[in-house]
C-alpha cells in the first residue's frame, strides 16, 4: 500500500508554502508524482464579490490568467528549488511532479478530480467558516471520497514518524485510519488516543489497537479525560506533548451545520493545529 499520487491545489500565497512542503515529505515516503493546478475563484465569482467595481471580464479574465501564472511559477520554482524531476508515466522511487493547466477555476473542481489520487494537500484554512480555502477543504472532504492531508501554517520538519489516532469509535474515524495505513505502517511510533465523553456509539480503541496488531501495526493506547471545553484541544494538546508529527482525524462526526454554530472537534483542529492533519469523511 503506497501514496503514489498526490493533489496539489495551488494559489500564490503564504499558506502554501507548508502545503509544498507537507506534500514533498509525504512523497518522499513513497517515491510519489506531486500533481498541482491552479486554485482560484469561478469567475462568476469574482464579479459577484463587487458588481459595483465596474469590473469588465476582460479585466477579471486578466486577473484570472495572472492568477494561474502565479500558481504556476510558484509550484514549478518550489520543484525545481527541491530537484524533483518532472513526472513521466513510469514508476519512480524518487517524488516527481506535473502541472494540470486544463483546471478550470471554481473550488469544487478539487473534490471531482481528486477522486482519482491517493491523497490530497491542502494548507490549513483557519477558522472563517466561508472562507474560499474552508470551501475548497469541504469539497475534498466531502466530494472526493479521499483522505486530505492539511499542512500546518508552519512547514512541518518531518511527517508520520510518530501518530496520534483519535480514536472516537466513529464511521469517519474508522475510513480515516484505513487511508492513514501506508503511512502507520512506516511511522516509529502509533498512538490511539480516546478522550472519554468524545466518543460515538461502536468498537473501543483496545479493539483498533487489537485491529492494527494483526496489520503490523503495534500502536500504544491513551484514554484521556475531558478536562478542557472541547476535546480537540485536549487531543492537540496531548499530539504536542507526545511530539507528534500527524494526527489522524475522521472529519465531521457530528453534522458539518452543528459544528459551525456549536463548535466541534474537527472545527478546534482545523483553526489550531499546528502539526499535519490526516482528515477524511
Amino acid at each position: 500500500m503506497h501514496m503514489k499520487t498526490i493533489l496539489v491545489p495551488t494559489e500564490h500565497n503564504t499558506s502554501m508554502a507548508s502545503a509544498l512542503d507537507t506534500a514533498l515529505l509525504l512523497a518522499q515516503k513513497f517515491g510519489s508524482c506531486i500533481e498541482g493546478f491552479p486554485l482560484r475563484p469561478a469567475v462568476a465569482d469574482l464579479v459577484a464579490m463587487d458588481p459595483d467595481s465596474g469590473l469588465t471580464m476582460v479585466a477579471v479574465k486578466e486577473n484570472d490568467a495572472e492568477m494561474v501564472r502565479m500558481a504556476e511559477d510558484m509550484f514549478r520554482s518550489f520543484m525545481t528549488q527541491h530537484q524533483v524531476a518532472q513526472n513521466s508515466s513510469a514508476v519512480q522511487d524518487t517524488p516527481t511532479f506535473s502541472w494540470l493547466d486544463t483546471a478550470p477555476s471554481g473550488h469544487d473542481f478539487v473534490g471531482s478530480y481528486g477522486r482519482v489520487f491517493d491523497c490530497i494537500v491542502l494548507a490549513r484554512p483557519g477558522d472563517e467558516w466561508q472562507s474560499p480555502s474552508m470551501v475548497t477543504l469541504e469539497s475534498a472532504l466531502f466530494e472526493s471520497g479521499r483522505p486530505v492531508l492539511i499542512a500546518p501554517p508552519n512547514p512541518p520538519k518531518s511527517l508520520a514518524t510518530n501518530v496520534l489516532i483519535a480514536w472516537n469509535c466513529s464511521t469517519e474515524q474508522a475510513r480515516t485510519t484505513a487511508d492513514a495505513m501506508p503511512l502507520l505502517r512506516l511511522a516509529q511510533r502509533v498512538t490511539i488516543c480516546t478522550v472519554e465523553g468524545a466518543t460515538v456509539a461502536g468498537p473501543s480503541g483496545e479493539q483498533m489497537a487489537r485491529s492494527l496488531k494483526l496489520n503490523g501495526v503495534d500502536a500504544e493506547l491513551i484514554t484521556l479525560k475531558k478536562t478542557k471545553s472541547n476535546a480537540g484541544e485536549v487531543l492537540l494538546a496531548k499530539a504536542g506533548e507526545l511530539g507528534c508529527d500527524l494526527i489522524v482525524k475522521g472529519a465531521y462526526t457530528q453534522s458539518r451545520l452543528r459544528q459551525m454554530i456549536f463548535g466541534g472537534t474537527t472545527r478546534y483542529i482545523l483553526a489550531n493545529a499546528k502539526l499535519p492533519v490526516l482528515m477524511a469523511h
